[in-house]
């Protein structure tokens, strides 16, 4: 990757604004944070010109054509059985939720819904956040509960708000029904003497997960085409830069890879969710949450945890105050907006196209809508 020329550049900005902290990715315990910054009120006389050199964009990184797992290598046959299982509505108790339900793979791998429905219409706890580009995440949830996307993926299904199978019995018994996958599975595993386990339903997932990755223009300028972005792109991207937003959001996912708390500097009002401490009982990560990633950021809203927040534009004031002290201008808000949209990505139309599903058997169990 070389680097564009225009990143160096001179802008006018507030000297010594706060920023987050930021734990280097599988760092453990991975809420580890140091003391928060100080608040800093940006007066006309700390205004000084800061030089912005290439070292400043290193830690960002272009996507790969997909994310490898050395525990779960891809293969040609776990992707086309992981892409069907992604579609089957079989996976849950009445026959009518899918992954795709909750993250739809056209829509940039979410519904744009606070909170997304289950079984019998049940509402989720948490915003269902995009199923797109998270392969090099820190883990999975808000939580962070899920190492991998494999292990994410055998939750739901026996979530009994989401897609509410009673065991794995059940969806063992459902595939095992269905000759095509009998069939698929024996392709995808073909070392296993009885290849239809519960494992292996989720390491297909996950294959078939690890390679929804939507390359956009900022990856072109990353790998130096000086031209994929705007002038107002760039500006924003250089404020963004400057306001500390990457000792957060950064990396090959802008996020993603560490937990940070909400309501750093400022408190957050109302919160009433307890992030991390939920999974880990531990009070050092009560509020946090894993930094979400910015690709696609434009798309998949509503925002954060809670789904609270509407607009991108208040997402930026929301965080530049609560996460920084920064009470960001209209002008910065803007500029960094523009940068965000160019973080919106290609969709692998192809890749992610809805297969043809195997029709049930008489031994296929019936959908259940109690």
């Amino acid at each position: 990757m070389r680097s564009p020329s225009s990143l160096i550049c001179v802008l006018l900005v507030a000297a010594g604004l706060g920023a987050c902290d930021r734990s280097p990715e599988n760092q453990a315990p991975p809420a580890a944070v140091a003391a928060k910054p100080a608040v800093t009120t940006a007066k006309t006389s700390d205004v000084k010109p800061l030089v912005f050199d290439p070292n400043d964009v290193k830690s960002f990184k272009v996507l790969p054509a997909k994310f490898d797992y050395d525990k779960n290598p891809i293969t040609d046959e776990k992707v086309t059985l992981g892409r069907m299982l992604w579609y089957e509505t079989r996976l849950s108790k009445n026959h009518d939720i899918s992954c795709n339900s909750c993250h739809d793979l056209s829509n940039y791998g979410v519904d744009n819904k606070a909170f997304s429905s289950g079984h019998k219409g049940q509402l989720g706890g948490r915003n269902s956040p995009s199923a797109y580009n998270a392969g090099p995440h820190v883990a999975q949830f808000w939580d962070g509960r899920a190492a991998t996307l494999e292990d994410q993926a055998k939750g739901p299904i026996l979530n009994p708000v989401e897609m509410a199978m009673p065991d794995e019995k059940r969806v063992i018994t459902t595939l095992k029904s269905i000759p095509e996958y009998v069939a698929l599975f024996k392709t995808a595993f073909p070392e296993e003497k009885d290849p239809i386990t519960y494992d292996n339903m989720a390491k297909a997932i996950g294959a078939f997960e690890r390679g929804l990755v939507t390359p956009s223009r900022f990856d072109k300028y990353l790998d130096g085409d000086d031209k994929a972005l705007s002038a107002e792109e760039k500006a924003g991207f250089h404020k963004f830069i400057s306001l500390g937003c990457p000792t957060c959001h950064t990396g090959v996912a802008v996020g993603g890879s560490t937990f940070q708390k909400l309501g750093l500097v400022k408190e957050y009002p109302g919160l009433k969710d307890n992030g991390r401490f939920d999974h880990t009982k531990e009070d050092k990560d009560k509020f946090f949450f894993r930094v979400p990633s910015l690709r696609n950021i434009e798309k998949t809203f509503p925002y954060f945890h809670d789904g609270s927040l509407a607009t991108l534009d208040d997402a930026v004031s929301k965080m530049a105050w609560h996460q920084l002290g920064v009470e960001a201008k209209p002008e910065e808000v803007k500029a960094i907006v523009a940068f965000l949209k160019s973080l919106t990505g290609d969709l692998p139309t192809e890749y992610i196209k809805k297969p043809e599903l195997p029709p049930s058997t008489p031994a296929t169990p019936k959908a259940d809508p109690t």
